[in-house]
């Protein structure tokens, strides 16, 4: 390890924290916990080129280099030290380029320090037991269970630069990244509503993966949610488009949930100069491209449809159906060209 690198890990502003914070709700912006979403799923991904310009961003909506420096050290526990280290000396490089050009940086505050009678394992211990929602005995592995207690719960949660709120948000962003981690994923997304993250909040971090073009990690989470959704406003604009009723809820960065009531499909139509990503979040329903069979639609669910396909997508006969609709690789002039209705005939077939 380099001694800037070194310095960085411990230094960021010798002001502590002089406010209590409430640690079971996020300490960040809508747009900052977006961005930290991004960061945390890079980092595990191991894509440093998208890592840099998600740090910046964060640093644009003020983040501060104390937080995404302390999500980055935390996510050693989770991705390992080698993705953990070069994700730290990404965030040391766009601190120096930045600083360079002038641009402004937020140091933030460091973790307040701990008294000299803390004890990281009672107190590891009841941090576990809040997330875990219960009394936790790792009794195959005992390093591992004090490992978890006094390390993990104890010191690194102990911080209090970031609250366990958004260290759940940071953790179960990561864990989105990896493949083959679905069980500790879906028991940091309990974690993560023990430690106060809403539904919404959890919600958006779907949403803010699929913005960065993380589409498969947003799939994958939005699999495991099982969550309602928001259903939006009547979409009038479009229900001359649609056969029955259908929804629309915008979001940041160009993404749409859409809502099918049961039955519900919109007409055959084709993207041109874009490709259409569908990612379900909720409910049954069906994609279908012209001449193919119909795919069906279940949380978790991603369809990325080529330019030029002709298709349409709707919900099951016996359910409701959300999908966030999200383009990519758009081009100046993308239109959307509308065909005919998807008949009864049709759609009845696919049943």
């Amino acid at each position: 390890m380099t001694l800037a690198l070194a310095a960085l890990l411990v230094a960021c502003s010798p002001k502590q924290q002089t406010e209590t914070k409430d640690m079971n709700q996020l300490s960040f912006t809508t747009e900052q916990a977006a961005w930290m979403s991004a960061i945390a799923c890079d980092e595990a991904k191991g894509d440093l080129m998208a890592l840099e310009s998600a740090i910046h961003n964060g640093l644009e909506a003020e983040l501060t280099v104390s937080q995404i420096k302390e999500a980055l050290s935390q996510l050693y526990a989770y991705t390992g030290f080698p993705r953990s280290l070069n994700a730290l000396g990404v965030l040391q490089r766009v601190i120096g380029d930045r600083q360079a050009k002038g641009v402004k940086v937020i140091m933030g505050e460091d973790a307040s320090p701990l008294g000299e009678d803390y004890d990281a394992l009672k107190e590891g211990t009841r941090v576990q037991t809040q997330l875990v929602g219960k009394a936790f005995e790792y009794e195959f592995a005992e390093a591992t269970d004090y490992y978890l207690k006094a390390h993990l719960f104890g010191d690194i949660f102990a911080r209090d630069n970031l609250t366990y709120a958004d260290r759940e948000l940071v953790t179960v962003s990561a864990l989105s990244g990896l493949e083959g981690v679905e069980p500790q994923l879906k028991a940091h997304i309990a974690g993560a509503r023990n430690m106060g993250v809403t539904e919404e909040q959890l919600q958006d971090i779907v949403v803010a993966l699929a913005a960065n073009g993380l589409l498969n990690e947003a799939g994958r989470l939005a699999g495991l949610l099982q969550t309602e959704w928001p259903q939006g406003k009547s979409n009038d604009a479009y229900a001359q488009y649609f056969t029955g009723q259908s929804f629309l809820q915008p979001y940041f960065g160009g993404v749409a949930n859409v809502t099918f009531e049961p039955r519900c499909r919109n007409n055959w139509h084709v993207h041109h100069g874009a490709v259409q990503v569908l990612i379900c979040v909720s409910g049954k329903g069906w994609y279908q491209e012209w001449n193919k069979p119909a795919v069906p639609l279940t949380p978790g669910t991603v369809i990325a449809i080529p330019e030029g396909v002709k298709h349409w997508h709707g919900a099951a006969e016996d359910s409701w159906m959300q999908h966030l609709a999200i383009h990519t690789q758009e081009q100046p002039d993308a239109t959307n060209e509308w065909l005919e209705p998807v008949n009864d005939t049709q759609y009845n077939s696919v049943q």
